[in-house]
Order: structure tokens, then sequence, then C-alpha cells
């Protein structure tokens, strides 16, 4: 594919933590990408659901992933890594909390690394180094790294809010940074939060936790446009459309590119 994406979840961070975590490059990706900082998850605002229904482009009333297990859907929708493994394209994934791997079924990644978030001092860190890796030496179509820190280390271990959660999304800032100036020239990329949280948990409908910010890199979108009406439901598409190959026809989220 003549098209390259780079897909970066930040588990668990909420836009307040965002706009406050100290980094200034977040104010660099406000002019540089188009963005929302009033995002929607999908309910239950639960890690495997949000994730199921931000690569499947339905919520999970529909795909059945209710919780933070997998469980066999019981009538089959594929997601964008099964569309772009039909499509003769490689897929890639460096992940932080294991149970993730089952977004993706079976033969529709290439490449794959896991690694628990308390192995590293910064997981996530290390989880960019090889995110890198897998672009600079195999050039996957879609590249899909996922930081967990800012919710495991943050957000469940410290509450929402709490300093340490501010400085796990300065770290996930700093990765994404990384990427941007290093790939930003030959791949579109996109930023995102699956859910936010309050005090020490989340997955309920308040604000806290159902609201997320993304953000879209590349020339297909806008320098500091603000995007409204965004949700998980729109991530597959959108990458459907940058690759350019077909939505599967069940998808229920829009093309932000147009």
């Amino acid at each position: 594919m003549k098209n390259k994406v780079i897909l970066i979840s930040v588990d668990g961070m909420r836009p307040d933590g965002l706009a406050n975590c100290g980094n200034p490059y977040v104010e660099t990706l406000n002019n540089i990408c188009s963005y929302t900082y009033n995002g929607r998850s999908v309910t239950p605002s639960v890690t495997f659901p949000c994730h199921f229904s931000m690569t499947h482009s339905v919520p999970p009333q529909r795909h059945g992933m209710l919780t933070n297990t997998y469980v066999p859907q019981v009538r089959p929708i594929k997601g964008i890594f099964e569309k772009i493994a039909d499509n003769g394209g490689a897929c890639a994934m460096a992940y932080g909390w294991e149970p993730l791997r089952d977004i993706a079924l079976p033969g529709s990644l290439v490449y794959a690394y896991y690694l628990n978030a308390y192995a590293e001092e910064s997981s996530d860190t290390v989880l960019t180094d090889v995110a890198d890796m897998f672009v600079s030496k195999y050039d996957p179509d879609l590249t899909f790294l996922y930081m967990v820190e800012t919710d495991e280390k943050g957000g469940h271990d410290n509450g929402w809010m709490s300093s340490e959660y501010l400085r796990r999304i300065s770290i996930a800032v700093d990765n994404i940074k990384r990427m941007i100036e290093k790939y930003g020239d030959t791949h579109s990329i996109i930023i995102m939060a699956d859910h936010g949280g309050h005090e020490r948990g989340h997955g309920s409908e308040m604000p806290e936790d159902m609201t997320v910010p993304f953000f879209f890199y590349g020339n297909k979108f806008e320098p500091g446009k603000e995007l409204h009406n965004v949700s998980l439901l729109e991530i597959a598409p959108t990458i459907a459309s940058i690759l350019e190959i077909s939505p599967d026809s069940q998808w229920e989220g829009r093309d932000l590119t147009k």
C-alpha cells in the first residue's frame, strides 16, 4: 500500500489530563493536527470493549465485548487488521496489556510485541522503541502502538489527575513527539485515548470516563482544525480511507478524511 498509518492509543488519557500534564508538545499537537478534546468513548468505557469498537467501528452492544475478556462474536464483523490483511497489507502491534492481543484475529498481524506495564520503569517508552523499529525495519501498512502506563501506573495506582497520572501522560506525549518527528513526513499518525477515568477507576457513563481526545496528523488532515462529533467508531473507517481500502459494510463510523 502506498500510504502508511501509525495509530497510537494512550489508555485512560483524559482531555484535561493531557491539557494539564505540562508537556509543551501538547500545544504543538493542537497546531499541527486536526483534533478534538471532546471526543466520545463507548459504553462500557472499559479498555477491551473500547479498543474492539475502535478497530471494528461498532458499539459493544454489536460486537459483544462487554468486559475485558474476549468472547467470540455471535455475528462476526471484520476489524481494520483483518481488512488490511485481506488486501495484502501488513500490520504491526506493540502493546503493554496482554488481553489487547485479541482485538486482532490470528493471522491478521505480521509483527507483534508485548511488554507488561510493570516490566520497566517506562514500558511505554520501550514499546515506542519497538514500534519505531517495526516502522523503520519492516514498514508495515498499519503500526499500532498501545501505551498503558497512563491507565495502570497513573490512574489505577495513583488516581486520575494525580501528579503521577499527569507525569505518565507527559511521558506518553514525549513518545508521540518522537514518532511524529521521525515519521510525520511519510505516515499519517492518529493519536487517541480509549476512555478517561475518575478517582481510581472507569467504566461509567460519567463525562470523566466518556470524554477522550483525538488527534489526526498527515496530509489528509487540516492543521489546527477542531473536529466535532468524533467517537472511537471513526478510527477504523478513517484508517481504511487513508490506506485506500474499502471499509467493512457493517462498520458504523464515518471517514474523517472527508
